[in-house]
């Protein structure tokens, strides 16, 4: 395939794009590591040619291109309300009420910032999010990225087989049929050997999701309270019980912003071959996903609070199927069957959201082929990983005696641990000229992020100290904070000082102004300098990975503690 009027890059003595025609191959023009992620879209709902590049001047074309593109910020937002957000938020809604509904809010915009970097990344870049880690900052920190998230999606795929048994357990289906048949259907649903076929059946898993609205009609929770919950914020549970409810906070962080959406979102907009000239489209896809799981969230919340009130089940959470009994007792057996209905729905979405996230980070390390454009020959590899991943998880579910319940809090948990040092990652990554060019990050969107990290380290700093001190005060707990911000300050002033000295900065603002950024991609990941990583980057990054490490431990401790009701 070759380009009538494809780009050549380069960068001018200030640091700033300029752009020339040149023809060649349109292959050699950027880094796209697999032949299969270039040619039509062929999504789920539409088709664009790879050649079409006629405008959207119509309200009916511009439709016609969102259905074609519509996808991969679906899917991962969707499948970000899976299993363990369905017992994540149940838990939040049987224990404290609404309380905790403030949290969402917060959570939106910094879902649309991640899932925006990353789907950023991978239109204008072709190279997978593992794949660039490894590249850019070596193979010590890509081997940890990598690590981290094969082991942490491994248990999540696991919690979404024990959210498809609780279901199944509900509606009187035998755990081995129905563990039996959910596997089956997510592994026929990747190996048809067509990208398209796949995102239809997984659309077809979101629509699913919508579930939730007609469960939260027959629920009929209080308007106010879910009005409060969301405009009042606030840490419930009194003195002593702020390890508990620190613990159940960071697991909504956690379930609802996790590393793998990362990894996933920016391999399958590859996959699916959305380039940089369809960027408000995805990002449109993105909202809507947004939207969904935030309405989601909130409905489960909202709905296993009103079902509780009141009632022994208050403060007593055990799993989802108590969950569905408690909304059947309060609502009547059809609210029961459908949030069970609802919870199987998001369990399977969920299973093949995480494990595509793996096979395509693994495809990325070892350069396999990795896409779902290609058939079980032409990517053995690729597929193997995604078979391992939920045969072993549907085996570990059929274990008697297996510690279901404490997986399920535990991987939530340790996901909102983990996020700091993959938002790091990926802040840097979109700062890096080399690799974006023209689509680096703006400075409000890099002092935002910034400011996300700094909440994220502050929130596993309180769990930290909260697990050491369980009797930790709410001044206590306020005091830690506002040392935290203290420092954020402190360090932000200072990389901002040294952003303004950097001669490199006209990048940024050129890019604004630059005429050929719908059409300019990364170079060959071969043809890039090595990144220089300063000895201050790297004692940054030693040191945080250190504290998540500590972090980590402590969560585990926390959570057997919990278990065993210490």
């Amino acid at each position: 395939m070759t380009a009538c009027a494809p780009i050549r890059h380069s960068r001018d003595v200030k640091g700033v794009f300029t752009m020339a025609t040149v023809t060649r191959p349109a292959a050699a023009r950027h880094a796209v590591l697999d032949d299969a992620h270039v040619g039509d879209i062929r999504g789920a709902l539409g088709t664009i040619a790879v050649d079409d590049y006629a405008p959207r001047a119509t309200v009916s074309a511009k439709l016609k291109t969102l259905l074609a593109i519509v996808g991969p910020g679906l899917i991962v937002m969707v499948g970000d309300n899976d299993a363990g957000a369905f017992q994540t938020y149940g838990q939040a809604g049987q224990n404290y009420g609404t309380h905790l509904l403030w949290t969402l809010l917060l959570l939106v915009p910094v879902l649309y910032v991640n899932q925006e970097m990353v789907l950023r990344l991978g239109a204008v870049t072709g190279v997978g999010h593992a794949r660039l880690i490894l590249e850019r900052f070596g193979k010590f920190w890509g081997a940890f990225s990598v690590i981290d998230l094969f082991i942490l999606n491994a248990l999540t795929i696991v919690t979404e087989f024990i959210g498809i048994t609780l279901a199944a357990g509900y509606l009187g289906v035998p755990k081995v049929v129905a563990v039996a048949l959910a596997a089956g259907v997510i592994l026929a649903a990747a190996f048809t050997g067509s990208f398209r076929r796949f995102e239809r059946i997984a659309v077809a898993f979101c629509t699913g999701s919508l579930l939730l609205i007609p469960l939260f009609l027959l629920s009929h929770p209080a308007a106010a309270q879910m009005a409060h919950g969301f405009a009042v914020p606030g840490l419930p549970g009194g003195e002593g019980q702020m390890a508990t409810v620190m613990l159940l906070v960071i697991g909504i962080v956690g379930t609802t912003v996790a590393p793998w959406q990362l990894f996933f979102q920016q391999s399958y907009v590859i996959d699916k071959r959305i380039t940089p000239r369809f960027m408000r489209y995805e990002k449109a896809d993105l909202w809507i996903g947004i939207v969904i799981v935030v309405l989601g969230a909130a409905a489960v919340i909202g709905v296993t609070a009103a079902a509780f009130a009141g009632t022994k089940g208050a403060g007593n959470f055990t799993d989802a199927a108590g969950l569905a009994h408690g909304i059947a007792a309060h609502a009547g057996r059809v609210a029961g069957v459908v949030f069970a209905v609802a919870l199987l729905d998001a369990s399977v979405i969920g299973a093949f959201a995480v494990s595509l996230s793996s096979a395509y980070a693994i495809g990325d390390v070892l350069g396999l082929n990795h896409s779902l454009h290609r058939g079980f020959k032409q990517a053995k590899g690729f597929y193997a990983v995604y078979a391992a991943l939920i045969c072993g998880a549907a085996t570990i579910v059929l274990i008697p005696g297996s510690p279901l319940g404490l997986l399920t809090e535990g991987v939530q948990v340790l996901a909102g641990v983990l996020l700091p040092s993959a938002t790091v990652f990926l802040l840097l990554l979109c700062n890096d000229r080399d690799v974006l060019g023209p689509w680096v990050n703006g400075r409000r969107t890099n002092v935002f992020t910034s400011a996300v990290i700094a909440v994220l380290i502050t929130l596993s700093v309180v769990l930290t100290s909260s697990v050491l001190f369980p009797a930790i005060s709410g001044r206590q707990i306020l005091t830690i904070m506002v040392g935290c911000a203290g420092t954020s300050v402190l360090t932000g002033g200072w990389l901002l000082i040294r952003a303004r000295r950097s001669p490199a900065r006209a990048l940024t603002a050129a890019a604004a102004t630059y005429e050929g950024k719908d059409n300019w991609r990364m170079p060959p990941l071969a043809t890039l300098a090595a990144p220089v990583i300063s000895r201050g980057r790297k004692l940054g990054l030693t040191a945080l990975r250190s504290y998540l490490a500590i972090a980590m431990i402590l969560v585990v401790v926390k959570i057997v503690q919990v278990a065993l009701g210490h």
